[in-house]
């Protein structure tokens, strides 16, 4: 007999997870349960298509963590195909790491009107995630803005300027691709209530924004500091410090031959989307920054737009059974330990912050819980169990190796240079493994 775990969500903080459980209790017995056939969370769904070398650290967790005590159950939905109250009765332990899918809601006058999106959205869109792909933006549109100034921003801010040679080499999907590249926007402008010292933009990728064939970044020299302003850890203000001094290189580009534009709007804020039906402008108020407060300085202005992606965060959404903080959109939990039995990781435990490898720490305290609350085998079924109640339902599973050939598929089919070709709706895959077994 071995513990019993179960992991809900395959993103990074699940395989992390999986991966401390295996470390800190040799032999116990771990299924990881995705909602959708496909693992890896947001780095199939979330990490931009043109970041292709992040996207291979999903090859580095598989090896780490599917072995003979370790399985992947695909395509089981909680609350759907089966409760977490019977999942909590067959494991001894439940971890969820199910993220913070959901956006945080722009909630200005008109951010309801055709042409306005959350990131998460517009994100997974682009992405080819099955549950985005009908979104169907509008992109035939000049201009754009894009509300936020963190990684999320940027990368959309890139995509949609990118030249079609560069989408070429992502694995955007087809129709992703092909809307942004018949798209006319030629003007970006990344709006943020903050100065150039609170970005949130790592610097490889704010890098990337002077890189680009097509586009150039515009800055006003007036809103760059000479250092940056505030009080900070020294390791973050050398960041911020990097950073800065990128923004500042942005300046000495020469814009000849580069139809396309990224504006980096500091010190704003967006007040109501203008327009009637579909977004025409977005109407803004100045800032400034009053002990570390952004404040509003009563002085307006508008952007022409046709589109908006708002990328100011995500929350996790609520779990049947499971307290939640509806303030910071997380479950409530002490390191990590919801309750005995019920433990949570990555951003659902802390909120959407930081990067990939941020949900490492998370598993470790969730492994070092569990063999706590759990020294010894107890005599839940587990994995038997989680089988058997599938197979009464009638539901069937994608396992790891279906996974790797939903996978092999996806590569074969691509066109050069793209490094895949994504499946992005369920019944599609489902459909091709079926015939792939005949």
């Amino acid at each position: 007999m071995a513990q019993k775990a179960a992991i809900i969500g395959s993103g990074p903080a699940g395989f992390y997870a999986a991966d401390a459980l295996q470390v800190t209790i040799p032999g116990i017995e771990i299924d990881i349960i995705e909602r959708l056939p496909t693992p890896f969370g947001l780095i199939r769904g979330g990490v931009a298509p043109d970041h292709q070398t992040t996207k291979k650290v999903a090859h580095k967790l598989e090896k780490t963590v599917i072995n003979s005590n370790t399985a992947y159950f695909g395509n089981i939905e909680i609350g759907r195909d089966l409760t977490l109250a019977e999942l909590r009765n067959l494991y001894d332990a439940v971890v969820l790491a199910v993220g913070a899918p959901s956006d945080r809601k722009l909630t200005i006058p008109g951010a309801d009107k055709i042409g306005v999106h959350g990131s998460a959205a517009f994100v997974g869109w682009y992405n080819g995630h099955p549950d985005f792909v009908e979104l169907q933006p509008d992109l035939n549109v000049d201009a754009a803005v894009v509300i936020g100034h963190g990684n999320v921003a940027i990368d959309v801010a890139r995509l949609l300027t990118r030249s079609a040679a560069g989408r070429a080499r992502t694995d955007l999907p087809d129709y992703a691709r092909a809307a942004m590249d018949a798209s006319p926007i030629s003007q970006v402008t990344l709006l943020g209530r903050r100065g150039p010292s609170d970005a949130k933009f790592t610097n490889v990728e704010l890098r990337e924004m002077g890189e680009l064939s097509e586009c150039v970044p515009v800055l006003r020299a007036e809103q760059l500091p000479e250092t940056a302003e505030g009080e900070f850890m020294e390791r973050d203000r050398r960041l911020r410090e990097r950073n800065l001094a990128t923004l500042k290189s942005f300046l000495d580009i020469d814009p000849a031959g580069r139809k396309k534009r990224v504006a980096f709007e500091f010190f704003a804020r967006p007040l109501e989307v203008l327009g009637g039906e579909r977004a025409e402008a977005l109407r803004c108020e100045r800032t400034r920054v009053v002990e570390g407060r952004a404040e509003g300085t009563g002085e307006t202005f508008d952007i022409p737009c046709g589109l908006v992606v708002s990328a100011i965060g995500y929350r996790a959404e609520p779990i049947p059974g499971v307290p939640y903080d509806a303030q910071q959109g997380i479950v409530p939990n002490d390191r990590g330990r919801i309750e005995k039995g019920l433990y949570a990781v990555g951003w659902i435990k802390r909120g959407p912050t930081g990067v990939i490898s941020s949900s490492r720490p998370d598993g470790v305290e969730a492994a070092e819980h569990i063999a706590a609350d759990f020294p010894e085998p107890g005599n839940k079924p587990g994995r038997a169990g989680l089988s058997r109640l599938l197979a009464e339902r009638g539901v069937k599973p994608v396992s790891f190796d279906d996974w790797k050939r939903l996978e092999a598929e996806e590569v074969s089919t691509a066109r050069p240079p793209s490094p895949r070709r994504k499946f992005t709706d369920v019944a599609a895959m489902m459909k091709f493994l079926e015939e792939s077994k005949r």
